[in-house]
């Protein structure tokens, strides 16, 4: 029988649990503060943003977004960045990607204060979770990683097996595993014979940005599956990267979309920033 990994439930008790982590913070003056950059009207970051500011008013953080014209300069957003780092009253920063064209996202990031990044995307923040000394970590993989935790699925020992290659997801889901003591493949486009590969998965972690790319010719019976893909079909529907139906029923475990990762991704956000705030003062 499969079970369902619900991210929407989960996100739901550790938000509660982190209202009341806020409250009491706030008696000993404590206020974390997030503070979102959205740059231009992308619909897809609109939404993104307006969740992460819903969830931040639920949980009692003090939040800011920044909404500039897609027009702002990178010198214009880079100015924006060192204001906020040295804003005392926000312990996170974080910059709704993509950016427009004409802005270099890699020098935007590099920008953030490290000890403000609760994207987790620093070049220091990725540098410390590759050395086994994370802080800030992307937060879909952390949020990935605390699903596996609550269902009480055993990691040490497994074939885990992830594709899709990017900093975001694919790389550190990948250090994150391998630090619970999981074999690890890290599989993409340019793989041979990737269904065969993927088949060998205890726990298989799909980032590929292809809607139901992943049939159950790449399942394992049994494989604990993770769908990160966001994806709309031709009736405007939102799919995984996973043919959810047919492969369901082989599983042990796996994430619906929506309502898997996507929630558990801002709570780690949220988490992150309660966090930050708490080694600063």
């Amino acid at each position: 029988m499969t079970e369902v990994l619900n991210g929407k439930v989960l996100a739901e008790q550790l938000q509660n649990q982190m209202r009341q982590e806020v409250a009491e913070l706030a008696k000993d003056d404590i206020h974390p503060g997030l503070a979102v950059i959205l740059v231009g009207d992308d619909p897809a970051s609109q939404v993104y943003v307006r969740n992460k500011e819903r969830a931040a008013q639920k949980i009692g953080l003090h939040s800011k977004v920044l909404r500039l014209p897609k027009t702002t300069t990178q010198m214009e957003l880079l100015a924006e960045i060192e204001k906020l780092n040295s804003d005392e009253a926000f312990h996170g920063i974080l910059v709704q990607l993509p950016l427009p064209a004409h802005i270099n996202e890699a020098v935007v990031l590099d920008a953030i204060d490290p000890k403000k990044d609760v994207d987790g995307f620093h070049p220091m923040n990725l540098g410390n979770l590759f050395a086994g000394k994370p802080t800030m970590i992307p937060c879909t993989p952390a949020g990935i990683m605390e699903m596996l935790k609550a269902a009480n699925i055993e990691i040490a020992g497994k074939n885990a097996v992830i594709i899709g290659r990017s900093n975001i997801v694919g790389k550190p889901m990948a250090h994150l595993l391998l630090a619970e003591n999981a074999t690890v493949t890290l599989t993409h486009s340019k793989t041979k014979n990737l269904s065969q590969v993927a088949s060998q998965a205890d726990i298989l972690v799909v980032a590929i940005g292809r809607a139901a790319f992943v049939t159950k010719d790449f399942i394992k019976e049994g494989a604990v599956v993770v769908d990160v893909g966001i994806n709309r079909n031709a009736e405007g529907k939102l799919i995984g990267d996973v043919a959810y139906p047919e492969v369901a029923p082989l599983c042990s475990y796996i994430t619906p979309v929506p309502g898997g990762v996507g929630p558990m991704t801002i709570t780690m956000l949220m988490k992150q920033t309660i966090e930050a705030a708490k080694r600063m003062e």
